[in-house]
């Protein structure tokens, strides 16, 4: 009898003593079922390769790849598209693979079967190793065939490397082409800021920043220019005003003279103001300049005619009117020359006066002109560092691409090829057996706990006190009856006895 599910190890004898046959049998019985099932179900070949990962010729270090994908990421991507339905759906009809379930069975299911048929499974990295990145991954294929399974396997052994080789170099050639397409736009606003800039230095010149101490040079050239320009000017003007009078004295002189003769005083009021002249000259030229010679001459040949006059009653009217000193020509030629002169320096005096003009007005814009330059060459600035990063990333892009068409790159290579599988992958026999045995004898021991525990005998003196909860006085030995007498044989644990017990 079984208190509070406790088992003695009497009880257990005493129950396999009893029931020795049910271990037995469901255990046989389990185990026949097992290797029946492995002789009967489908049998499965799985077909197995390594692919490694080789990292690229060219050190990372050195040059960094465009395609920098996680490896795991890389390749759920390209297993997702070579188990898709297109894919399987070619290596199907390529193997003729279930020929008898294809003509009952759609397309979709026959995909969805070899899917489940195949398997990749990444390699872990050693531990304490410094790269995290998988070395490689583990293609395995199930199939029912061990030659179809190899060929399987080497067909999606074949994709995955073809895959990976034109996913790299596909991205590769992407990555190159966007960074031309944002290189020529670069290139375009670049170009756009060049002509801006050129056209404000254009049409601010002389009031750029680099330009004021030109500017200021060039304004200290023009006042110095300028005063000369006015010194020269009022020397021309005076010179002007003096020819003048010389040439209306001697043109009184002359009429007097034609008039009525030469007269002593006229004479020598003209000896006395060509005196004045040359003494001027003398102080501005030297004695060998042509005005200081011609009024010498003048001077000379006014003295001359002051010692002998001519008598003007024997010149005739028409001569003596028509007649004219060749120094009264001179003081108007000098007379015309200082007029043109005077209109020069004018004229000199008022372009210089607009330059001036001009250039203190670019002096004044010249700080407004400054910010805005800046604002220009920042703009300038910004769109050329933009555009030689993108040359820079487009270079590098290229040279990527480069190596990938090389296949310098990270490439996939078999390490293992597809083997041809020799052994069942399913159903094992070892496995379906022993699965079968065990299942027996937990069956087994699961019916006689069941029936230990809907056991109510007594068998002990232990379950005597604990059903009837008093002292055992003693124990009387069962006898079994053969025949016409009564025989004893000696007590054993089975045996059941009558326990006499006394009152509380």
């Amino acid at each position: 009898m079984i208190r509070n599910g406790e088992i003695t190890f009497a009880e257990v004898k005493r129950i396999f003593r009893r029931y020795w046959w049910i271990p037995v049998l469901s255990t046989f019985v389990l185990g026949t079922i097992g290797l029946v099932a492995s002789l009967v179900l489908p049998k499965k070949y799985t077909s197995s390769t390594m692919v490694l990962v080789e990292q690229p010729t060219v050190p990372k270090d050195l040059f960094k790849p465009v395609v920098t994908d996680d490896l795991n990421q890389r390749l759920a991507s390209m297993k997702a598209q070579i188990l898709s339905r297109s894919r399987l759906e070619s290596i199907i009809q390529k193997f003729n693979l279930y020929p008898q379930l294809r003509r009952t069975t759609h397309m979709e299911d026959l995909v969805a079967k070899l899917q489940g048929s195949i398997d990749v499974e990444l390699i872990q990295p050693l531990a304490g190793s410094a790269n995290r990145e998988p070395p490689g991954f583990n293609i395995n294929v199930t199939f029912d065939n061990p030659q179809l399974a190899q060929q399987i396997c080497s067909e999606i052994t074949s994709m995955f490397i073809e895959q990976s080789a034109t996913v790299r170099v596909t991205q590769s050639d992407r990555t190159t082409k966007f960074f031309t397409q944002q290189l020529e736009e670069a290139k375009s606003k670049l170009e756009e800021q060049d002509k801006k800039l050129a056209d404000f230095k254009a049409a601010h010149l002389g009031s750029l920043p680099e330009e004021g101490p030109t500017s200021l040079a060039q304004l200290n050239t023009l006042n110095t220019q300028l005063d000369a320009n006015t010194q020269a000017l009022g020397r021309a003007q005076q010179d002007k005003t003096f020819n003048e009078t010389l040439l209306g004295q001697q043109e009184a002189a002359l009429k007097n003279t034609q008039l009525g003769g030469p007269n002593q005083d006229t004479l020598a009021q003209q000896l006395d103001t060509l005196e004045s002249q040359l003494n001027v000259l003398q102080a501005k030229y030297t004695p060998e300049h042509p005005d200081v010679i011609k009024l010498k001459s003048q001077i000379e040949d006014v003295r001359r005619r002051m010692a002998d006059p001519v008598n003007p009653k024997s010149v005739p009217p028409s001569q003596t009117a028509l007649r004219e000193p060749a120094s009264m020509q001179q003081l108007r030629a000098r007379v015309r020359q200082d007029d043109a002169t005077i209109s020069d320096l004018t004229k000199r005096q008022g372009q210089i006066q607009d330059q001036i003009r001009v250039l203190q007005g670019r002096l004044q814009m010249s700080p407004m002109v400054e910010q805005q330059l800046k604002e220009l060459t920042r703009n300038h600035q910004t769109a050329s560092d933009i555009y030689n990063d993108l040359l820079n990333k487009r270079e590098h892009s290229a040279m990527a691409t480069d190596l990938e068409y090389q296949q310098e790159g990270e490439t996939f290579k078999i390490l293992d090829a597809p083997s041809l599988p020799l052994t069942l992958a399913f159903p094992k026999k070892t496995i379906f057996v022993g699965g079968g045995l065990g299942a027996g004898l937990a069956l087994a021991f699961g019916i006689l706990y069941l029936i230990a525990m809907s056991d109510k005998s007594m068998y002990s003196e232990r379950d005597v006190e604990l059903c009837l909860k008093l002292p055992v006085l003693t124990l009387v030995p069962s006898f079994d009856v053969s025949g016409h007498g009564y025989t004893r044989r000696p007590p054993t644990d089975d045996d059941r006895r009558i326990a006499l017990t006394a009152k509380a």
